[in-house]
């Protein structure tokens, strides 16, 4: 009996090259909550404990559309929270803060309006609770945390020569090794990023720091009324009583009549 040939097993699927599936960025799809249809979340700001009524009578707002004084009252039952557009029977439903918060869905908006004008909302001015607006909240988180990533970066990407001005405008004793001035520098950038950031194109920091320089290595001498040569004893610039010296002799050397005297500090220490 002939035997019969067994077919040839099916060659695999060739995989795709790696690098051809690279090429092919489609985007991902995302399914985004509606903003129309989020739940509001309103909090109170003072006090409130586990339990907390809303004040509910006797509140009225000024309604520019109608430029009028307007009554409010929320009633579940009716689409309108001013009184003078509810029917007979409106029925007034008690509004709890449960642990401080109260959730609203957005299948009443007639309450969300409601909490919206009401009076102790602290964006009315009022000082009760107010709308959490999460959004706003991690944008604000999300631009803290940049602005500090900044600040770290200058202190480890600077040279030593750029950062011994912020220093010594900081008071960091900068004769010590420049890891420990890099690790104090570390710490200001971390509590006052923004600021930190902005002293390196402060006018006043280099003033400051090369004034403060100039004392160190006695050019200048500074005493509780005035700034003064520190080899003639010549007075710069005299201090009032109950100011700091370097801050006067900062703002006068930022000026057009300090300007000289500044320029022959500058020479002074690029001597050294």
């Amino acid at each position: 009996m002939a035997k019969t040939a067994k077919a040839a097993p099916k060659a695999a699927p060739k995989a795709a090259p790696i690098a051809a599936i690279q090429k092919k960025s489609s985007k991902i799809k995302r399914n985004l909550e509606d903003d129309a249809r989020k739940t509001k979340v309103y909090k109170i700001e003072n006090g409130g404990g586990i339990w907390y009524k809303l004040r509910q009578r006797d509140i009225t707002i000024f309604d520019e559309t109608t430029n009028s004084v307007r009554q409010l009252i929320y009633a579940a039952n009716e689409n309108s929270i001013f009184a003078d557009e509810q029917s007979q029977n409106a029925l007034r439903e008690q509004i709890i803060f449960r642990r401080k918060e109260l959730y609203v869905p957005y299948t009443k908006p007639n309450l969300c309006k409601y909490l919206d004008l009401h009076p102790d909302n602290i964006a009315n001015g009022g000082s009760e609770f107010s709308l959490v607006n999460n959004e706003v909240k991690a944008e604000v988180e999300i631009e803290t945390e940049f602005a500090v990533v900044d600040a770290v970066s200058m202190v480890r990407d600077k040279s030593i020569d750029e950062l011994l001005p912020v220093a010594l405008y900081l008071g960091i004793n900068v004769n010590q090794k420049n890891i420990e001035i890099k690790r104090e520098l570390l710490a200001e950038a971390k509590s006052n990023p923004t600021g930190f950031v902005k002293m390196f194109d402060n006018p006043t920091v280099k003033v400051r720091s090369t004034l403060t320089s100039a004392v160190d290595f006695q050019i200048l001498k500074s005493s509780n009324d005035g700034l003064r040569w520190f080899d003639t004893n010549g007075l710069i610039v005299s201090t009032p009583v109950g100011q700091d010296t370097m801050d006067v002799a900062t703002r006068f050397c930022l000026s057009e009549k300090g300007a000289t005297a500044y320029a022959e500090i500058e020479e002074q220490l690029s001597k050294i």
